[in-house]
C-alpha cells in the first residue's frame, strides 16, 4: 500500500483550479497522489466569474438542514485524550415541504476552507470563500415532511470534512430519507466547532509520521473509531442517546433526539468515501440496527469479520483502476469473500478515487481535467447518485432496482465485478 493511499488529499482537484494560474504552480504546491498528478485547467476559469453550484437534487421532497453539536460522554477523544469527550459535528438532513424554511445551507465555513487549502499546500492559490460558497439546496428551518423516514448515515474521507458528501446527502434526502452526515473531530484539515473552535487534523499527522505498517494500524483504528461514532449517532437519532445539542444560527441549543419522531429505526444504513467506507462496514459489524451499507473506493484497514455481516447486504463501489480483483488493493477480494449476504462489486471506467464525492462534480464547473480520471464530473455526480441511491432504494426501502442486477446502456462505465 503506497502511503499516498493512506492520505487522499482530495481537495486539491477541485481547490488548483479556482483560479487562472499556470499549472505548474499548482503542481508545485502540494503532493498529490497520482489521481490528481495530471490536471488541466481552462486558462479563463477564475473563483469570481464561477459560482460552484451543487447539482440539483432530483427527488420529488425539498431539503432541510440542520446542525447538531453531538458529545459522547461514555468516550474520551482517541486522538486527543485531554480533550474529554468525543464530539462530532452533524449536518442533520431531513425531507421538507416545498416552500418553507429560511436561507440556503452553507458548503461549510470559510476557516474549514481555509484549513483544507493550508493541508494541501495551496495557500495563496484561492480564496477559500471559492469552495466555501458553493451554492446548496437544502434551506435551514425548513418544515419536516411527517412520518418515520430511513436513515442513511455518511461520513467523509480522511482529512475530508463532511461537506465534500453534501451532494449525496441531499440526493437520499430528496428521495425521502433522514441522513446524518458526520465530522470525525481531530481527523479533517479543520471542522467549526461551537464556540469559535475549529479543530485540525491530529490523526492525519499521527499517519504521515509513523512507518508503514504503524500508519495502517492506526487507520483502522479511524475506522473503528469512527464506526463507534456512528452508533453513537444512531443512539442519538433514535432517542437513546443523551449529551448531544442542536447548534442554531443564535447560539441555542435543543436536544438532537427531537428527530427521533422523523427516523424508523427498523430502516438504517451507512455509506462512506475512503476510510468512511471501511467505517461502514466497521459500524455494520458492530451493530446489527444497520440494515445496509455501502463503501464507496476505501481500502478495508479494518477488515470486515471471517464470518460477514449476518446475511446483510453491503455495495463495493470503486474505481477500475484502484479496485478491480486484481489492483492493488487487495483488502477488496479478501472482504468481498467474507460478506454473506447481497452483494455487489461495482467499478467504474475512467473514474479515480474522488469520483464518487462532490470534488469531480464542482471541478468540472471551474474547468479542471484530469487525464488519469477522466470520467466527466457531471457522470460522476449521477453514478454516486443513482447507484447508491437505488442500493438504499432496494434495501431500506423495498423498491425493485434492476440497474443492481447487471450493466446498463444508460451506465456503461459501471462494470460488474464477479471474481
Amino acid at each position: 500500500m503506497k502511503r499516498s493511499q493512506l492520505r487522499r488529499g482530495a481537495a486539491a482537484l477541485l481547490l488548483a483550479a479556482a483560479l487562472p494560474l499556470p499549472l505548474a504552480a499548482t503542481a508545485v504546491a502540494a503532493p498529490a497522489p497520482p489521481a490528481a498528478a495530471a490536471v488541466s485547467v481552462a486558462p479563463a476559469v477564475s473563483a469570481t466569474a464561477t459560482r460552484l453550484t451543487l447539482p440539483a437534487p432530483t427527488g420529488p421532497y425539498a431539503v432541510g438542514r440542520d446542525t447538531l453539536h453531538l458529545t459522547d460522554p461514555q468516550r474520551r477523544d482517541p486522538w486527543v485524550p485531554a480533550a474529554g469527550a468525543r464530539e462530532l459535528m452533524v449536518s442533520l438532513y431531513y425531507p421538507a415541504h416545498r416552500g418553507t424554511g429560511r436561507a440556503r445551507a452553507p458548503y461549510m465555513t470559510t476557516e474549514e476552507a481555509r484549513l483544507l487549502l493550508e493541508g494541501d499546500k495551496l495557500t495563496g492559490v484561492v480564496a477559500p470563500e471559492a469552495l466555501a460558497g458553493t451554492r446548496t439546496h437544502a434551506r435551514t428551518g425548513a418544515r419536516p415532511i411527517g412520518g418515520r423516514h430511513p436513515l442513511v448515515v455518511l461520513s467523509p474521507g480522511f482529512t475530508l470534512n463532511r461537506a465534500t458528501l453534501s451532494l449525496l446527502a441531499e440526493e437520499l434526502t430528496s428521495r425521502g430519507y433522514v441522513v446524518a452526515l458526520l465530522d470525525h473531530a481531530y481527523e479533517s484539515f479543520g471542522t467549526t466547532f461551537p464556540g469559535g473552535r475549529t479543530l485540525t487534523c491530529v490523526a492525519c499527522r499521527a499517519v504521515e509520521s509513523a512507518p508503514e505498517s504503524t500508519a495502517r494500524k492506526l487507520m483502522a483504528k479511524v475506522a473503528t473509531g469512527r464506526a463507534a461514532d456512528i452508533r453513537f449517532v444512531l443512539d442519538t437519532l433514535t432517542g437513546r442517546g443523551a449529551g448531544a445539542s442542536t447548534e442554531t444560527g443564535h447560539g441555542q441549543g435543543t436536544p438532537a433526539r427531537r428527530y427521533a419522531g422523523l427516523v424508523d429505526p427498523r430502516r438504517i444504513g451507512v455509506a462512506g468515501h475512503s476510510i468512511g467506507g471501511n467505517s461502514a462496514a466497521s459500524a455494520m459489524a458492530a451493530d446489527r440496527r444497520i440494515r445496509a451499507g455501502v463503501n464507496m473506493d476505501g481500502t478495508f484497514f479494518a477488515p470486515v469479520p471471517p464470518g460477514g455481516l449476518d446475511g446483510r447486504p453491503f455495495l463495493m463501489l470503486g474505481s477500475l483502476d484502484g479496485h478491480a480483483p486484481a489492483a492493488e488493493d487487495t483488502t477488496w477480494l479478501r472482504d468481498w469473500r467474507r460478506l454473506d449476504g447481497w452483494k455487489r462489486w461495482l467499478t467504474v471506467r475512467d473514474a479515480g478515487h474522488f469520483t464518487f464525492i462532490d470534488i469531480p462534480v464542482l471541478g468540472a464547473q471551474l474547468g479542471v481535467t484530469d487525464p488519469t480520471a477522466p470520467l466527466p464530473g457531471k457522470r460522476s455526480g449521477e453514478i454516486t447518485r443513482d447507484y447508491v441511491g437505488a442500493f438504499f432504494d432496494r434495501h431500506l426501502r423495498g423498491r425493485p432496482e434492476p440497474v443492481l442486477d447487471g450493466p446498463t446502456a444508460d451506465h456503461p462505465e459501471v462494470l460488474f465485478q464477479r471474481p
